[in-house]
């Protein structure tokens, strides 16, 4: 038996050991295995890159950065590029 879930209305994970509860087809509630030899990488990162899923392409509120931060980092790198 391996840990499975399916979701409630208001998108709720709901844990079961069945594989159909509430006639809904639970899923697996484990990550994946882990592999270092990844074959499919390259294709994942690519379907991220296409999709603007990858972290650099994320907003600096998902990522927890301030914008004054960041305001304050761009500004200071403009003033390097100007200065040089």
């Amino acid at each position: 038996m391996h840990l499975m879930y399916t979701l409630d209305d208001k998108g709720n994970r709901l844990y079961t050991l069945n594989k159909v509860a509430h006639g809904q087809v639970t899923k697996s509630a484990h990550p994946a295995r882990f592999s270092p030899d990844d074959k499919w990488s390259r294709q994942r990162v690519t379907l991220k890159r296409r999709f603007g899923l990858l972290l650099t392409q994320q907003s600096m509120f998902l990522l927890g950065l301030s914008p004054v931060v960041v305001v304050q980092k761009l500004t200071m790198e403009t003033v390097e590029d100007e200065g040089a």
